[in-house]
């Protein structure tokens, strides 16, 4: 419980924080009475008053409208925005160097912005006595750049009471007709310089709802999305690809990013500020440099000329056309070319060095493997590594490296690909999210940060975690990432209930990502061995849980809870509903119960007709009908990776026509929780248990990642100990079981040693003979298992060590079975 008696000042700091302080300590934290020096915000029957100086940037204008209408919601009363001093005026924001009052207030030493000048997105937030004539106090932002500002002002519309997702989620303002903000400063700026999402493989679901809604995915759509953006204190997009240019669809959207402060890029295949639509209406002759050079060059020109003097980060680089490979070997010389090109094109139209420009090279999937076999790009351009599509990072700069370009990860909350596709819910749980991205900040990558979230809903909570993470990686420490759903649920939808919501969400991350909702069918899981009673009985708790928890709340928030909360437990215990139906009728059919294959069979079709009820529910019901189209993706009926084109409802069984079953999946004899033993800590490594890792429980990981392989395990170096108790005596095969990451280093290896009593250490290396199939099943089962096997182990107790090597792998458990 230590998170309890954190400094509400450390904790304003963090994303998600945004409610009224109860103990309303801390420099300016919202809080419902009076405290000494404490500005009166909102009062009944008194005026509001927000002033910004009319010559700032329009996107703090807009973002000042956004505030004054947030704290409407809140108070209820009369907030207005104003570019004059006086009386009422209690928030006075602007950007240094763009805003004459801000610039006054400073030199007039009112305002403390020492270290703000010149610094990225930072601001600062101070309680100021007198700041103006006829203003006796006021809180003052001030922006050490147009986004500074607008971060600050929309961070008083959180800690005021308005979610992120008020539009997005239909989260209603919490409403409190008397705030005060505590007296003091608080300043804050990102450490990830640039962080955004990825709006993806957003057919049929952001696409239908944005043509159903706003007439196509245009600047009406793409306003909101922006909005949502600053909102989450986040600067960067990857718009919707697939058929779409935000740029040619609608000529108003990029002018309205660049206005509102949203940096444009393009995804990892989309060089040069050009969308892959771009060159489907207007390109000539193939999507090859080596055949077609000049229509190319002359195509990215336009691109970078029509970025004009945009902040906005440029990819290079070149994939085949549709997202595949470019060649079908390891095209070093032509990728370097196409670079060297790509700069020079820069160069030319900006009429700066090429290195004026920030630029990133996506090293997503063959093309990592140019950087492994030696391709570099010059210092100044950002190297954006990628997971494996499956939320496992592939690889990192190396411990220590610097280069002026920093570096970056592309990570995934949705994807299109092999094993299976995953589109249709979020099924990543925030510690494993959070293990890898802290590992991406351990090792320096921390210049980009961007994940694709497929339609945008129903990503909302992890979308959050990530960008509030994003902002500054070291504040997500341990302690804060397992009060997060707590926080979150709480700013969503209060205090009342915000600690039995984010257990719900918990709760909801470890069953979901035990395995996508895509890969699921009747024999995911044995039906005479229990399985498919204990899966199903988890799922069934939580939704009644999830039931009861809604019928509590507020009148204003239902549609709310059921977007963010609901809808996902309501959808996912369905399908294991469905599943489970479909494996009992088949296993009557075999045992030639007539009566009970029919009873599950029309128990099955009505789970899956039930599914579709549910879409109509989200769709229709909820919010007015405002999410038409957003739960459109299919989920049931898969045959391939590909997704099927309608949901199929799963093949049932009778007597007359059986269906085999499965056959009963192996169960370890004997598992052991990771956290189960005595951690020892060493070299400079110490042990964290990370609670709710699993559906199994605690992981244990190793910290710092960065810390030196231990080639040589044994002695003082990091281990813990499992005592056992064996029931039998003979060979065992001895396993460890660990999260289905990846080797980040570069060396082929992800191990880790095992000892037996006095023995010496045996090394497992986890991606031994790594190839398409076993990451495959790695991440189909959401981890990876090594075993070796003991000639001979005597029956009673015996001390099992678990030692430290490669300091990237997170443990999950050991298991012994019987051998042979």
């Amino acid at each position: 419980m230590r998170h309890l008696l954190l400094s509400a000042a450390w904790l304003a700091l963090l994303p998600g924080v945004a409610w009224a302080a109860p103990d309303c300590a801390g420099p300016v934290v919202a809080c419902e009475r009076a405290t000494p020096g404490a500005l009166s915000l909102l009062a009944p029957r008194r005026s509001t008053g927000v002033l910004v100086d009319p010559q700032d940037e329009p996107g703090v204008r807009r973002a000042a409208t956004d505030l004054v209408a947030d704290l409407k919601a809140v108070g209820g009363g009369d907030v207005r925005l104003t570019d004059k001093p006086g009386g009422g005026v209690a928030i006075i924001a602007g950007t240094l160097g763009h805003s004459a009052v801000i610039d006054a207030l400073v030199r007039a030493g009112k305002i403390d912005a020492r270290g703000l000048a010149g610094q990225w997105e930072g601001y600062v937030e101070q309680v100021v006595d007198n700041p103006l004539p006829g203003v006796t106090r006021a809180l003052v932002i001030v922006g050490a750049d147009r986004r500074g500002t607008i971060f600050g002002l929309y961070d008083i519309s959180a800690k005021a009471g308005v979610s992120p997702w008020t539009w997005w989620a239909d989260v209603p303002a919490q409403r409190r007709p008397t705030l005060y903000l505590t007296a003091g400063r608080v300043a804050d700026h990102p450490v990830v310089k640039y962080r955004g999402i990825f709006i993806n493989d957003e057919e049929p679901g952001f696409g239908g709802w944005a043509r159903a809604k706003f007439g196509g995915v245009n600047h009406l759509a793409y306003e909101k999305v922006f909005t949502l953006l600053l909102r989450s204190k986040a600067n960067f997009l990857w718009p919707a690809m697939w058929g779409k240019s935000l740029w040619e669809d609608d000529p108003a959207s990029a002018p309205l990013a660049q206005q509102m402060g949203i940096l444009l890029g393009t995804s990892h295949h989309e060089p040069m500020q050009r969308a892959q639509a771009d060159w489907k209406r207007e390109g000539s002759g193939p999507w090859d440099y080596s055949k077609n050079g000049p229509a190319l060059r002359a195509f990215w020109r336009k691109g970078i000329e029509r970025r004009g003097k945009a902040e906005d980060p440029v990819t290079i680089e070149m994939r085949g056309d549709g997202d595949e490979p470019m060649t079908e070997g390891t095209a070093i010389d032509l990728l370097q070319g196409i670079v060297r090109d790509q700069r020079q094109i820069i160069a030319d139209v900006t009429h700066r060095p090429a290195s004026d420009t920030p630029q990133v090279w996506a090293l997503y999937k063959e093309v990592q493997d140019y950087y492994d076999q030696g391709m570099r790009v010059p210092d100044d351009v950002t190297l954006l590594f990628a997971d494996d599509n499956w939320g496992n990072i592939r690889r990192l700069p190396p411990v220590g490296a610097r280069r002026a370009g920093g570096a970056g990860v592309y990570y995934h909350f949705d994807y299109v690909g092999g094993p299976r596709n995953y589109k249709w819910l979020d099924t990543n749980a925030i510690p494993r999210v959070w293990q890898q991205m802290r590992m991406a900040s351990d090792y320096s990558a921390d210049r980009l940060w961007i994940v694709n979230v497929g339609d945008l809903k129903p990503m909302e909570y992890l979308t959050s975690f990530f960008l509030d993470m994003a902002w500054n990686p070291a504040r997500m420490d341990l302690t804060a990432m397992q009060s997060y759903p707590s926080r979150w649920a709480t700013q969503q939808f209060g205090p009342a209930h915000g600690a039995e919501i984010g257990a719900l969400l918990t709760r909801y991350g470890q069953l979901a990502s035990r395995r996508k909702p895509e890969l699921i069918d009747a024999t995911t899981y044995g039906l005479a061995n229990g399985e498919w009673a204990r899966v199903l009985g988890e799922w069934n708790a939580l939704d009644a849980a999830a039931r009861k928890v809604g019928a509590a709340l507020p009148a204003a928030q239902p549609d709310a809870y059921y977007e963010l909360v609901l809808h996902r437990i309501e959808a996912m215990t369905n399908l294991h509903r469905l599943y489970q139906a479909v494996a009992a009728n088949r296993a009557a059919a075999q045992a030639g119960d007539a009566k009970a294959a029919a009873r599950f069979a029309e128990a099955a079709r009505g789970y899956f007709a039930q599914d579709s009820a549910i879409r109509r529910h989200y769709e229709v019901d909820t919010a007015g009908g405002k999410w038409t189209s957003m739960m459109a993706q299919t989920h049931i009926g898969y045959t391939g990776w590909q997704q099927p084109d309608s949901d199929v409802m799963p093949a049932l069984a009778s007597v007359d026509k059986p269906l085999p079953l499965p056959p009963i999946a192996a169960v370890p004899h004997l598992r052991i929780a990771a956290d189960a033993g005595r951690a020892v800590d060493g070299r400079g490594v110490r042990w964290q248990r990370v609670a709710g890792f699993t559906v199994e429980g605690a992981a244990m990981v190793a910290t710092p990642t960065t810390a030196p392989v231990i080639e040589r395990p044994g002695g003082d170096s990091p281990h813990i100990v499992y005592d056992v108790n064996w029931d039998r005596a003979g060979p065992v095969t001895l396993g460890v079981v660990t999260a289905p990451g990846l080797d980040v280093r570069g060396g082929g290896k992800h191990r880790v040693a095992l000892s037996v009593d006095d023995g010496a250490p045996i090394m497992l290396n986890l991606m031994g003979g790594e190839s398409e199939a076993s990451w495959g099943r790695a991440v189909i089962e959401n981890r990876r298992v090594a075993t070796t096997v003991l000639p001979s182990l005597a029956a009673g107790r015996h001390r099992i060590t678990l030692w430290l090597v490669d300091p990237e792998v997170v443990f999950e458990g050991v298991t012994l079975d019987p051998a042979g």
